[in-house]
């Protein structure tokens, strides 16, 4: 596997990682620390959700963002042990990477990453709520 491929042991860089042009998609069990830096990253997203609040994350990603297909999950792991077969995760990988689809998907998912980063920069929406928040949280000091 010489020059084909990198191991990583230990932490992994997760947002450096999804910043590379080699990654065409980002598999993720829709965490929102995850969900947010695959958005960020402009990367569309095969969701595969496993409890709680992430259920809700693969709405916004596959049918509001529709940046994302899902693999199929149903259900809390915890409460059934809701398994996914191959097929499946064959299935959403396909139609993340080909097809017509899978465009318009990766052209929402760059868009999405565009706006997120601008929010972050000087300027930026996030740059100026968090910067007024920090003004608020000074003015009660005594």
């Amino acid at each position: 596997m010489e020059d084909r491929g990198l191991i990583i042991r230990g932490w992994a860089p997760q947002v450096l990682i999804l910043d590379h042009e080699a990654i065409g998609a980002f598999v993720t069990h829709c965490g929102w620390n995850s969900t947010l830096e695959g958005i960020t990253a402009g990367k569309p997203l095969i969701t595969w959700p496993v409890f709680a609040e992430q259920f809700y994350n693969e709405k916004l990603v596959t049918d509001v963002l529709r940046t994302g297909v899902g693999v199929g999950v149903k259900e809390w792991v915890r409460v059934r042990g809701d398994h996914v077969k191959s097929e499946a995760v064959e299935k959403a990988i396909t139609r993340i990477m080909v097809g017509e689809e899978a465009e318009e998907k990766r052209s929402r998912a760059n868009k999405l990453g565009e706006m997120a980063r601008k929010a972050v920069e000087e300027g930026g929406s996030s740059w100026s709520d968090f910067n007024a928040l920090i003004e608020e949280l000074r003015s009660y000091r005594p």
